[in-house]
């Protein structure tokens, strides 16, 4: 039988094709393949499955160059999340993914139904999400949609997190003008399970039943994957809000609940939730991975609206839905589960063993396709590479330098550096019970497995600026920044899950910007023991040919054998001494200071990841000692501001005094650099040998700057000389003052 299109749908040919996205050589190759004229279902689904956003077809090449393999690695690339033993008989389930152009063209829904979409890659692993987290990228607050966006996706994150009973327990936000006309929203989850009893999303048994689970099926999201997130704005951006999904965080809970229930029975041999591209997507790559075919029946499909066509179907995100393949004459002990949690839960397919693709609706053939044609043979491009011509124009010209403690007070009240307290208190850091260090208290968070002593320490991070300097020591840099974080509180890094937000790969400039960010993160990674077991690739994040900044977003997982030895970042006790280990001296490069006061300094500070991995090793030593009271990361601002931070203790602010002159730290470059792994440690006087000698031991500087005081005044002699509270109070007051919020 020969697939139809159906009377009033438009007629299937090359203008048809370049409005669903698809090139004319991508045309003429689906001719080609099939044999005949696709139907406008089939156009549809090739143009959702051939988009970048889902076929990877710029990015494959670079990414298989990634290290993905570990003893501690239980799974790596390929399913809806990687995972790593953290101990004790448990795995953690990871994965971070962007979610930018729906956020831009409708921030709340669009955060929020990526925030829902990440939990669902999770428990489909049969892991139960326990953590969030969250990289924004948002335009400068002189640009007059700034404002508007930041409410929005703050408010969906939270509005759907806090509803569904996920803790969001870290997170980074940048304002900065090149994101003026593309924002970022990379949303990231991380779930438990027993190991053993992860879910696969890999289709097998001939004649085992399909399943759809979840919510009914509507118009929104239709063509988000293709022409939303697979092209680059213009003009027209805002007609395409109801290519937005539109999410709800109580059903999700359901959903969640029922498929963990579910997943216990046995009952389940593959699931993969819905995203994009939807039942299209779901259904086809799960048969692709288990060399598999499946048949479906639109017909059973729950439905929103009755009068819906099979393109819009099978191209809906609608969000809370999930598609299972159940082990032959167990479905109706799945369908009894979902129904108690007031699921949809309906066999619309079967698998088959024959290698196809096909999808029936009111007794007519629709689509009929080589399964191979929508996963493995899509298009895998080589596309060329081209180093952009460098700039040196530097449109903020510096009128001279401020005085270092004017500077200091400029960078807190700076709302790259200032204090987020406005942002994370949106979000409910502590539900279920498992945050022992949530927003604001640490350089990562840090989670406790329940009935054991060991923890989980997690953190995301980006450099755009550097990344734009130099795409691949930018990237190292952010690598490096993110696992430091982790160590930072006494945990090791053992994973990586990343998000490369980039612009039009098509430009050669953008793709030699990706494939070094590629090649920087995989050196590091190798370098660092730490895998890449998931990730995510947005590429399209420019308007009107302006593309953003590269910006790969890491994030790292570590693991910590005692959680009751956790460091958090404020000094404690007065009389215990200040520390500076560092790795080299840092520059003002791609540094805050440059961006506020003018200083164009074009060139980074080479990166030795020997020194970067021994600095890591030396932190969680000293950690796992009890030698460290306290550890922060010098980064947003440089070494003053980490030295002011570090005196911000929630329970009693405290003083530092130290002797910047006789260190040889009283330059701009030194003061307010960034680039060099630079961390300031304090710790008792009885183990501050012992302290030293665990860093000397490997290499790495370690500098005694001063001793933590009970007066609260930073003293970094002879440079500055500043009441705490007065540098605490700018610092948590200036975003709710742009923000023009009363707190």
């Amino acid at each position: 039988m020969i697939p139809v299109s159906l009377p009033g749908e438009p007629r299937v040919d090359g203008e048809q094709a370049r409005l669903h996205g698809l090139t004319p050589e991508e045309f003429h190759k689906i001719e080609k393949m099939l044999g005949r004229m696709p139907t406008y279902t089939e156009l549809g689904v090739f143009s959702v499955m051939w988009s970048e956003h889902c076929s990877y077809k710029s990015s494959r090449k670079h990414l298989r160059t990634l290290p993905s393999r570990s003893e501690l690695v239980v799974q790596g690339p390929g399913e809806n999340a990687g995972a790593i033993d953290v101990g004790d008989g448990w795995v953690a389930a990871f994965k971070i993914e962007s979610h930018n152009h729906p956020s831009f063209v409708e921030p709340y829904q669009g955060a929020a139904t990526g925030v829902g979409g990440i939990l669902r890659d999770i428990f489909t692993m049969g892991a139960r999400p326990i953590a969030s987290m969250d990289s924004l990228k948002f335009g400068s607050f002189d640009h007059p949609r700034t404002r508007y966006l930041l409410g929005g996706v703050v408010g969906g994150i939270g509005g759907y997190g806090n509803c569904v009973g996920v803790p969001t327990v870290a997170g980074e936000v940048m304002f900065d003008p090149s994101y003026n006309g593309n924002i970022l929203v990379n949303a990231f989850c991380l779930g438990l399970a027993r190991r053993g009893e992860l879910l696969s999303a890999r289709a097998s048994g001939v004649g085992n039943p399909v399943l759809y689970v979840g919510s009914a099926t509507g118009r929104d999201g239709i063509h988000g994957a293709s022409l939303l997130a697979s092209a680059e704005f213009d003009a027209q951006s805002e007609s395409k809000r109801p290519t937005v999904q539109v999410g709800d965080p109580f059903t999700e809970k359901l959903l969640i609940e029922a498929c963990l229930e579910a997943a216990k029975t046995g009952a389940i041999v593959a699931i993969q939730d819905m995203g994009a591209a939807g039942l299209t997507s779901s259904s086809s790559e799960m048969a692709a991975r288990g060399g598999l075919g499946v048949e479906l029946d639109l017909d059973r499909v729950p439905l929103r609206e009755p009068n819906l066509t099979p393109y819009e179907i099978l191209l809906s995100e609608s969000q809370e839905r999930m598609l299972i393949v159940a082990r032959r004459g167990r479905e109706a002990e799945l369908k009894a589960i979902f129904d108690r949690w007031d699921l949809h839960a309906v066999v619309i397919g079967e698998v088959i063993g024959e290698s196809r693709w096909r999808a029936r609706w009111r007794g007519q053939l629709v689509a009929d396709l080589p399964v191979g044609a929508l996963a493995d043979e899509a298009p895998l491009y080589d596309r060329p590479l081209k180093p952009p011509v460098p700039s040196r124009d530097d449109a903020r010209v510096s009128a001279g330098e401020p005085a270092p403690s004017a500077a200091l007070k400029a960078l807190l009240e700076n709302p790259n550096v200032a204090s987020k307290r406005w942002v994370f208190r949106q979000y409910d850091s502590l539900v279920q019970g498992n945050t022992v260090s949530g927003p604001g208290v640490s350089d990562a968070a840090v989670l406790r497995l329940k009935q054991s002593r060991r923890g989980i320490a997690l953190t995301v991070d980006s450099n755009p600026r550097a990344c734009a300097l130099d795409p691949y020591l930018g990237a190292v840099a952010t690598v490096v920044e993110a696992a430091r974080n982790v160590a930072c509180v006494g945990a090791r890094p053992v994973g990586i899950t990343n998000c490369l937000n980039y612009g039009n790969p098509e430009r050669p400039e953008i793709m030699w910007q990706f494939a070094e960010g590629v090649r920087g993160l995989g050196d590091a990674a190798r370098a660092l023991g730490t895998p890449v077991v998931s990730g995510n690739v947005s590429f399209y994040n420019e308007t009107e040919g302006r593309a953003i900044p590269p910006t790969p977003t890491i994030a790292v997982l570590g693991r910590m054998t005692d959680v009751t030895r956790r460091v958090t970042a404020c000094f404690k006790q007065p009389g215990d001494y200040i520390l500076l280990v560092r790795t080299n001296r840092p520059r003002l490069a791609a540094a805050e200071y440059a961006a506020m006061f003018g200083r164009a300094d074009h060139s980074l500070m080479p990166i030795d990841l020997g020194r970067e991995a021994a600095l890591v090793d030396g932190l969680v030593a000293g950690a796992e000692r009890g030698l460290i009271k306290s550890a922060h990361d010098v980064a947003e601002g440089g070494l003053a501001v980490a030295c002011a931070e570090a005196c911000f203790n929630p329970d009693g602010v405290v003083g530092a005094e130290a002797d910047f002159a006789a260190r040889q730290l009283t330059s701009t470059a030194e003061l307010f650099g960034e680039g060099a792994s630079t961390v300031v440690i304090s710790a008792s006087v009885k183990d501050m040998q012992q302290l030293k000698q665990i860093f000397s031991s490997r290499g790495i500087e370690c500098l005694p700057l001063g001793r933590v005081t009970a007066e609260a005044r930073l003293r970094l002699m002879p440079v500055v000389d500043e009441d705490v509270r007065e540098l605490e109070r700018r610092y948590e007051e200036a975003l709710p003052k742009r923000l023009a919020v009363n707190e």
